[in-house]
């Protein structure tokens, strides 16, 4: 290469052209022009320090979720069960006002059921795409029995009316462990809550990455590694799996979202986690009871679930659009 040469690929920032970049420092570039991405990103990035930080946010702040501050303090709530001062009690002491008939601070609950919510939808989306992941590449590549069994497997998953499935099959399940006179331990429910989003939610990840993989293994690389002698596993995980990244990715970033609603739906619906437990469907299904006298207490949860699902949708068609900008619209 002459020099000459070598000077049109330098950028004029002293780095090397596009043709030099990783695909993944591609991405980035294009995800940073993205400025509806970046600004989901920062949303929920924002919604996930405040999870993880809420028991630091609630010290500093001076109160918890549980202590029923209207029944213990008099002059909070009036003889109605409603909280005395206008927009639900709002006040430099409860920066959110006070739920109904107990009184608990909403701010502090409110960031405890962010918390709880995303740490149980969290924790399936990582099993339910790790699973998707591992029937749908075995599927593809092993071929044969195997994918038709796994493809009746997944036709039959897909086929459930799940929603209902799940409102009918978790106290069920629950059942199982816990007699009918003793009360269910929340992690149980948590338990029970993870294991069937999972069962049911790993499907359509299975199915689209079972044909990304019969796409590839006719590919001339897979092909290379076989007449070399690599062994499955090695064709797997270093010439596959590589490739699938970017719809891995994608499917996470659109599955959490779900999986959100999902999880607060059921505790709405009284199948999921119980009050006292904070948690995103129980506040909402709480609040739910006294929306047309106060209808503070439902903004503030109703609000901020459509702002984080909102935001990370947004943030999974930006990824989206940054890893594969064929697809952009």
């Amino acid at each position: 290469m002459t020099d000459e040469t070598e000077k049109k690929s330098i950028t004029s920032d002293g780095s090397k052209g596009s043709e030099s970049r990783s695909p993944g420092q591609l991405a980035w570039r294009r995800f940073k022009r993205d400025r509806t991405g970046v600004i989901s990103a920062i949303i929920v990035i924002f919604f996930f320090v405040i999870a993880l930080a809420a028991p630091l946010i609630a010290k500093l702040y001076g109160k918890d979720p549980y202590t029923t501050y209207g029944l213990n303090t008099p002059g909070l709530l009036g003889d109605n069960g409603f909280p005395v001062k206008p927009n639900g009690g709002i006040s430099p002491d409860f920066w959110f006002g006070i739920d109904p008939q107990l009184g608990r601070d909403v701010f502090t609950f409110l960031l405890y059921a962010i918390r709880n919510s995303l740490l149980i939808s969290v924790g399936i989306t990582l099993f339910v795409v790790v699973l998707g992941v591992v029937v749908g590449v075995t599927a593809g590549y092993m071929g044969g029995k195997t994918d038709w069994f796994f493809g009746r497997v997944i036709d039959i998953l897909l086929a459930f009316p799940q929603q209902l499935f799940f409102v009918a099959f978790t106290p069920v399940v629950v059942s199982l462990f816990v007699p009918d006179n003793e009360n269910t331990p929340t992690w149980l429910v948590v338990v029970c809550l993870i294991g069937l989003l999972t069962a049911f939610g790993w499907a359509s990840i299975a199915r689209l990455l079972r044909g990304q993989v019969l796409a590839l293994r006719e590919r001339e690389f897979v092909e290379a590694a076989k007449v070399t002698g690599a062994s499955p596993a090695r064709i797997i995980f270093k010439e596959l799996l590589p490739n699938l990244w970017t719809p891995i990715l994608i499917q996470g970033t659109l599955t959490l979202p779900a999986m959100v609603t999902t999880e607060a739906g059921l505790a709405f619906l009284g199948v999921g986690l119980q009050d006292p437990t904070p948690d995103w469907g129980v506040m909402i299904g709480y609040a739910a009871k006294f929306y047309q006298d106060d209808i503070t207490f439902l903004l503030f949860p109703g609000v901020a679930m459509v702002i984080f699902v909102l935001a990370f949708n947004l943030l999974g068609d930006s990824m989206r659009d940054a890893l594969d900008p064929k697809t952009k619209r």
